[in-house]
Order: C-alpha cells, then structure tokens, then sequence
C-alpha cells in the first residue's frame, strides 16, 4: 500500500474559538517548533466579517499556543496582527524556526484590498519569547509565500526555502541562502537574488494544471533535508485536489533532490478536512520529530488544525529505496499496426479501440472505424504473430442497424463503438457501445457461433440493449466463465467501475438493466483520478482475474492511459491489488496527436506464451499493439499488493 500518515485520533487539535473575534471563522494552518519538550504553536487565525480599512473583509492574524504534548494547547491568543503598510490587510500562514535563542516567524502579508499577486508578498516577525514581538519587517519585493528557515546553518551559511509567484503561475519553489541575518529583509540581497531567480530553484515538476508551495520548515535527518510541501493537481482547473508530498535534498546543497515520494501521504478523507471555510484541502504546514516520528501540522479546510503522524525511518526508507523497474508495456516497433484507410469511406476517418481474440492459432481482431461523417463500424483483421497483421477485410463485419445506433444529428458521432469479445462454449458474445448521437449512450449485446466467426458467416445475433436508458453506460465485457453459476459484467457507469452477476442473458433488459455494484473507483492521489473504465475482459489467472483498466486524470489534459488491476479469483468484487503507476501512458506522436489527443484506449488483449498483448487506440485515430511477460505484470501487481 502507499506509504501514508496516520492521522491522530483527536483531531482537530485545535478548532475556531466563536467567542473571540479574531479567530471566529478559522484556526488553521498552523507551525510547531519544539524547545526542549515545550512546543509553540502560531497558526492563522481568521476573523468573522468585519470592517477594516473600509473594506468588509475576515481579516486574518497570527496565532499563539502552547502544549507540552503537541496535541492539547493552552496559553491561546494574539501574536501579530496588521501593523505595517505591507501587511495592513492581513497575516497569514506562518512557519516558525529557532535561530540560537530567537525565533523567527515568516508570514504572508497582504497589503493591498482587493487582493491581488503584486500585494502578496512575504514578511518576518521576531520574537524571543513568544510574548513580544521585537521587529517585523518586509522580506520579498515580489509576490511569494512559505517562506521558512532551515533550523541549521547549509555550509555555513542562513537558508531558507520560499515559493516564488505564488499568485503569479507558475510557481516554483527556491532556495535563499544569506550570510547573515539582517540579509534575510535587505532590499539589496533580494534584487540581486531575484534578477538571477532560475538558478535558485528547486526542481519539484508538475503538471501545466497543478500547483506546488513550500509546506513544513524543512527537517534535519542523517540523511538529508527533509521536506513536505502541497502538491495541488487541477488547481488551474478545479475540482483541485490538494495532498501532501515529501522530498529529501541534500545537506550540503539543497537544491540537489536526493529523492521524492510523488504519491500523497495525506489527502482529504475526513470530514474536517472535507468540509470546511474552504473544502477539501491538507495543506502542511508543520513538522516536528517526536519519538522517532514526524508529526505532521496541517491546516484542514481551511478551517481547523490537525496533526498526523509517521515513523521517521519509513519516510527515509520509502526516499531512499533503490528505484523500482517500472513494470510497463512495451510498444512494438511497428506502430501504428493499422491507419485509416482513405479508399475504403467505411474507415476513412479513423481505425481505433480494438478488441482481440485467440482462436485456431490466429489473434482475430475486431476494431471501431470510421468514417468521413462521423460513422462508427466494426472492421476485422487477423495477426498470425501478434504483432502485424496478416489480413485486413475490406469491408465492415458489423454495422448500425438498430434505431438507437443511427445517426440523429447530421455529421455527429453515432454508431456501433468499442467493442469487446468474451468466448463462453461455442459462442462469442460482443458487448458495444451503441449511440445515435443525440441519447446517453447505451451497451449493446450481440453474439455469434465460433464456427461462423472462423468461417466469417457474420451471423450475429439481434442487437440487445442491456443498460439502463438515459444514463451514460460504457466498457463493459462479459467474464470468460460463469461466476456462481451466473453471467457477470463489468460496465462503467459514472466514473467508477461496476460489476453485475444475471441468471440469464434472455432476461428482460429493458425490465432488469444492468447495474450491480462499484467495485473500483477512481483514485484521488493517482493520476487516474478523473474515471476509470475496463480495457478488454478480464483474464483468469491462478492468482486471480488480471484485469487491464483505462484511467483519465483530471490534469487540464484529461490524458488517457492504462493500468492493471488483480480481483479476487472467487470474489471479483474484492480488489487484491492495483498499479500505483501506469503501464501504457500516452508518450509518441501518434498517441499524443490525433483526433481526440493524449488517449490510450483499449478493448481487447491476448496471452500468447508468457506475453501479455495489448491492443488499444491510440488518439482515436490509429491502432498500435505493445507488450510485456505477463509473470512480471504479476509480480507487480504483487508488490502493490503487499506494500
């Protein structure tokens, strides 16, 4: 499993106070520095609406508590409030470092209503005793936040690690290394280390949609700085997902990452951290060692504090582990295996999204075309090896026949698509989207004889619908045997994955439509975080069905890519493992350009020896075909499984 924290069981450890005005709405996002068993505590605090300075604003401050536990607080109240033209408008978010025997507490400070990037800069209070604040001043000239101190000096020098841009994206997080204090606000240290900003920066990627800042000051080990900061994916395009990331850098240069864990240790899950001023966020903002473990602060919904802990060896052994091989499918040199072809009007426009079959030696595949106007059929071809193909019909093997696949709006997608096969005795059953472009759309059931389909008498079966009407049900496929006795399905219905046993597939559909139950849903830490869908049917396995599974994230562009998942061989509904990474993610030209760009999409997959054989779309416009040996998906599926 991923390495996460495990949150304290008395959280919140502190919540707003509404019988003091200042801290009415919010205490959150708060810092600990532990002093010989004494820790203080400055967190934001977030006034009711109020007028200030002519505006009717909740004004935020700083906060001050104090515990001998780290969890239970006493000695509560004011520490900094707005005082100063650069921070008039308010005091946030502060991270707090001992220096010999002063403390000094970054803050972000607003001085400019409405709020806006060139107003939001970071600031610095002083104090030695947590009851007089001796001097704040101004540190940034530009738009930045998170600024902290590290508690030791780096080869012999003050540093500090601070996010630059903030409200200005991109931003990037960046190191400020000072000979002395006072450095810290000159004015001249910061324009000469802003006009060379690039060659300060911490190299923690992201994503064009997401967005990163500074967390936690960082924390010494043996091995390393450590550090944990927010890491927000589609923050640019909401819904936003907000988690925390650990990175170590190293002792003597920081701005070398020795190591990162790109999974989130804590996400939103409770109900504090959901619903709040500001839902859904973990937002870290404190770290301590304490009997070996860090204690993770985080501000939760903006609202509240919280804490969270984890052995500090762990965090060290998950970052310093020698890299695992990434488990992945590997493309055939050859792709695309099949393009459009212009002289045939049927699958002019596009070949993708093929399903597969062994039988009598031959894989037999059975893919979505088509044409000029948006017409989708299915075509068929045959790969004697597994990786080129032998034969290509010219004509389609199954066209739109029903009303609810005929096109209703002039030059719109409709059709038969994405079709996916299941052998069970002497009948292939193919379940297909079918769409008329203007309704949800729906699955469609047909079936045909091995024989004839060998023989290529494409005597199929009357198309049934079997999911329910008005609602957007997609990727399904029959299990290859009888579960129980009974037929089972999996569909997508929403975003998630379901799976349906029936007595019958003569029941009355419309009557009794497919439904069942979710079984996998998207992963919120995971780039499949968006929807999950089925590739080809599962396949059976003496360690349980191996099922390959599309995700989408929720990056600006929604890519689409592969992963596997293991259900347990009596109780598919039981999830044994699934791929923390993809196995197939959209990396060529052809996957990446096309009519519906960055798509992976697959129907249908076949085992030949010891290889697992994919077949899949790729931008909706081409077929390609990888692979990999199936014992080493496996294995991987095995080591998700135990972690």
């Amino acid at each position: 499993m991923p390495l996460t924290f495990e949150r304290s069981e008395e959280n919140p450890i502190l919540v707003p106070r509404f019988d003091e005005e200042w801290e009415q709405q919010g205490a959150f996002n708060g810092c600990a520095v532990d002093d010989g068993g004494t820790i203080h505590f400055v967190y934001r605090a977030q006034s009711a609406q109020q007028d200030f300075h002519g505006a009717q604003i909740s004004v935020s401050t700083i906060g001050y508590a104090r515990s001998e536990d780290g969890i239970h607080f006493t000695d509560r109240r004011q520490l900094i409030v707005p005082s100063e033209p650069w921070d008039r408008f308010g005091c946030e978010d502060p991270r707090v470092t001992k220096i010999g025997d002063t403390y000094y507490i970054f803050y972000t400070a607003l001085s400019e209503y409405p709020f806006r990037a060139e107003g939001i800069k970071v600031a610095v209070a002083i104090t030695k005793d947590f009851k007089k604040i001796i001097a704040k001043h101004l540190v940034t000239a530009f738009n930045a936040k998170a600024m902290a101190l590290f508690p030791d000096k780096v080869s012999g020098k003050y540093a500090a690690i601070l996010t630059v841009h903030t409200d200005m994206p991109p931003a990037n997080i960046a190191l400020a290394c000072f000979e002395k204090i006072t450095d810290i606000w000159s004015p001249d240290y910061w324009s000469a280390w802003y006009a060379q900003m690039p060659a300060h920066l911490i190299t923690l990627g992201r994503g064009l949609s997401d967005h990163i800042e500074v967390g936690a000051p960082p924390v010494k080990t043996k091995n390393g700085w450590l550090i944990f900061f927010s890491y927000i994916e589609n923050y640019f395009h909401p819904p936003a997902n907000f988690g925390v990331q650990a990175a170590l850098l190293d002792l003597r240069n920081p701005q070398k990452i020795i190591s990162r864990i790109k999974s989130s240790l804590i996400s939103p899950k409770e109900e504090y951290e959901r619903y709040g001023f500001v839902p859904n966020i973990t937002f870290p903002s404190g770290a301590i060692v304490r009997k070996r473990q860090v204690w993770l602060y985080y501000g939760a919904a903006d609202t509240c504090c919280a804490m969270a802990r984890l052995p500090l060896q762990r965090i060290l052994d998950e970052l310093l582990a020698p890299p695992q091989r990434v488990a992945a499918l590997i493309r055939s040199a050859e792709n695309p295996i099949m393009r459009p072809v212009p002289g045939h009007e049927w699958e002019s426009k596009a070949v993708f999204n093929p399903a597969a079959i062994y039988l009598d030696g031959k894989v037999h595949i059975v893919y979505r075309a088509m044409s000029s106007d948006n017409t989708s059929v299915f075509g068929y071809a045959v790969s004697n090896d597994g990786f080129t193909i032998s034969e290509r019909l010219p004509e389609p093997i199954y066209v739109p026949r029903e009303s609810y696949e005929q096109k209703l709006v002039p030059g719109g997608n409709s059709g038969c698509e994405d079709p996916r096969l299941t052998q069970i005795g002497q009948t292939i059953y193919m379940c297909y989207v079918a769409f008329d472009g203007r309704n949800p759309p729906r699955v469609a059931l047909t079936s045909i004889s091995v024989s004839d389909f060998l023989n290529r008498k494409w005597n199929w079966a009357h198309p049934k619908l079997i999911s329910e009407s008005g609602r957007d049900d997609k990727d399904t496929a029959l299990f290859p045997r009888l579960l129980g006795g009974k037929y089972a399905f999996l569909h997508r219905l929403g975003e998630s994955i379901w799976l349906d046993k029936v007595d019958s597939l003569e029941r009355d559909w419309q009557q009794q439509p497919l439904g069942g139950s979710v079984i996998m849903n998207p992963r919120a830490t995971v780039h499949d975080s968006r929807k999950i869908g089925i590739a080809g049917p599962p396949i059976e396995t003496p360690a349980g069905w191996l099922l390959i599974y599309h995700g989408v994230s929720r990056r600006e562009d929604h890519h689409y890519h592969l992963r596997a998942a293991l259900l347990d061989k009596n109780n598919p509904t039981k999830i044994l493992a699934r791929t923390k990474d993809e196995i197939l993610d959209t990396e060529t030209p052809y996957e990446r350009y096309g009519i519906v760009p960055n798509v992976v999409f697959s129907c249908g997959q076949v085992v030949l020896g010891d290889q697992l054989i994919v077949y899949y779309g790729a931008a909706d416009t081409v077929i390609g075909v990888a692979s990999m040996p199936l014992n080493e998906l496996m294995m991987k599926l095995r080591s998700e499984k135990e972690r």
